[in-house]
């Protein structure tokens, strides 16, 4: 048995940690955050009847700003309605700086757009949580996010809009 410790990427490549890939979170802030109440205080003094339909749509956009240095922004919109009728919207714009070294070219992307978000989720999900508290509501706790699968999906829209416009100049 080695005493040398094993990571892996999460693919079940193993990473020497002494020269392989290292992300860094350096600050996470809130860069834009907005919550509608539309209806309030009408909503909470007459409860609208029925079951509400919660809808979030997520986003991450990354932008390098230094050698290894990028900026991650996790975008969450979350509209709550009841009989068709908004009763809140809540969007948040979540951003991390984070340092990434030694990471090869097809280990960056995953870095960037699966693990940086991954990790920074808890505090955006937390302002959503705390925003329809005091919003007046119970507190909205966002499920967990498939960063990867989100990755894989919006790749291979990319990949179909470049085909489409490839056919469309032929």
């Amino acid at each position: 048995m080695s005493d040398t410790p094993v990571n892996t990427n999460g693919l079940g490549d193993t990473i020497d940690p002494a020269t392989g890939p290292t992300l860094v979170i350096n600050l996470q802030y809130l860069k834009d955050f907005s919550f509608e109440n539309p209806k309030a205080p009408d909503t909470m003094l007459n409860p609208p009847v029925g079951q509400p339909e919660v809808t979030a749509d997520v986003d991450v956009q990354p932008r390098q700003i230094g050698e290894d240095l990028f900026e991650v922004l996790l975008a969450l919109k979350v509209t709550t309605k009841v009989n068709g009728e908004v009763v809140f919207l809540a969007e948040v714009q979540y951003g991390a700086v984070v340092t990434i070294k030694n990471a090869p070219q097809d280990v960056l992307a995953g870095l960037i757009l699966i693990e940086t978000p991954r990790l920074i989720f808890p505090f955006a999900r937390n302002v959503i949580a705390d925003a329809t508290r005091e919003g007046g509501y119970p507190a909205l706790l966002l499920g967990p996010v498939d960063f990867a699968e989100l990755h894989r999906r919006k790749a291979e829209a990319f990949q179909a809009q470049q085909l489409a416009e490839a056919q469309g100049n032929a």
